[in-house]
């Protein structure tokens, strides 16, 4: 009798586990059903297009023709581009646009240590710097156009009044285009590296800066010892999330120059766009996609392997 009544308390002990298992799997089976419109919505419009640039990367197709029309030709799209003029210039124009990274990185963090020690009214100054990156750049892309105009242009006015009798032609010289475009970015992005620099600095302890100064460290010290090293996290993010916006630089190039003159602003997603939607090649646009994809994972991976060297965490 004895033996019956620890076996059934055995069996009322088993049985808490199995409902604890049962909730659980109704929990996960909750938690699948509100994640699924995501997943959905990521599969459809990131993972399959992501596949599917892969796969008609090693076809030749003109999407009008139909899915009939696909001719597999394997890495002969790759094999073109080493061998396509435009597209080793829209690269060469990328490495070139990278330059920008670096300069507005600069021009905020020096801007951001300036406004919080020794400016008055520093929300002010934040919105001032921040509206250029929240406007629209149809409207910012026109401004630019106006103040770059070549003849009645204000900046050549003001070059020419100057004593520049020949001024450049901005975005309408070869020469000058690629540094327009650089210049416009430049000034649309330190908005947004700003706020980011100013909030590292508030992170700084203040008492670093006290002791350096009662041990006779000059603000040159005290900037390039303690601000620099300190707001290396903030500038990591930056520089990654800088330089792969510089490889999906688009919509400034579509309003301002198409690619022009003759080629000096093209990128690799402009060449994409045209080769894809104006040419309707889009095997060969796959392959563009897949290349500039292999840039921004190479480039980023070695981001994260060199910020080992110098970021301070």
């Amino acid at each position: 009798m004895k033996a019956t009544t620890t076996g059934g308390a055995a069996v009322e002990a088993a049985a808490p586990p199995s409902k604890a298992r049962r909730r659980s799997r109704g929990e996960e089976l909750w938690g699948w059903l509100f994640v699924s419109p995501m997943l959905l919505g990521v599969t459809v419009l990131v993972l399959l297009p992501i596949v599917a640039t892969f796969v008609l990367s090693l076809a030749d197709w003109n999407f009008v023709q139909g899915w009939d029309g696909i001719k597999w030709i394997g890495l002969d799209n790759f094999d073109k581009l080493l061998r396509d003029d435009l597209f080793l210039r829209s690269v060469r124009n990328n490495v070139i646009f990278l330059l920008a990274v670096p300069v507005y990185m600069a021009i905020s963090m020096i801007l951001a240590v300036v406004i919080d020690r020794h400016v008055y009214m520093k929300g002010f100054f934040k919105v001032a710097y921040f509206m250029p990156y929240i406007s629209n750049i149809v409207a910012v892309a026109v401004v630019w156009q106006v103040l770059f105009h070549p003849s009645n242009g204000p900046v050549n006015q003001m070059l020419r009044a100057l004593g520049f009798s020949q001024p450049p032609g901005w975005l309408a010289d070869p020469n000058y285009a690629l540094p327009s475009i650089m210049l416009i970015v430049v000034w649309t992005s330190i908005g947004f590296n700003l706020i980011l620099y100013m909030a590292g600095l508030q992170s700084i302890p203040r008492d670093l800066y006290e002791a350096a100064e009662i041990d006779g460290a000059s603000g040159w010290v005290r900037f390039a010892r303690i601000t620099v090293p300190l707001l290396s996290p903030t500038s990591f993010f930056l520089l990654v999330t800088g330089v792969i916006s510089t490889f999906k630089v688009f919509d400034i190039i579509a309003v301002t120059t198409q690619g022009g003159p003759i080629g000096s602003t093209s990128m690799m997603v402009w060449y994409l766009y045209d080769t894809a939607f104006v040419n309707l090649k889009v095997g060969y646009a796959s392959s563009i996609a897949v290349v500039l994809f292999a840039f921004v994972l190479l480039i980023t991976l070695g981001q994260w392997a060199a910020q080992k060297k110098w970021v301070n965490y």
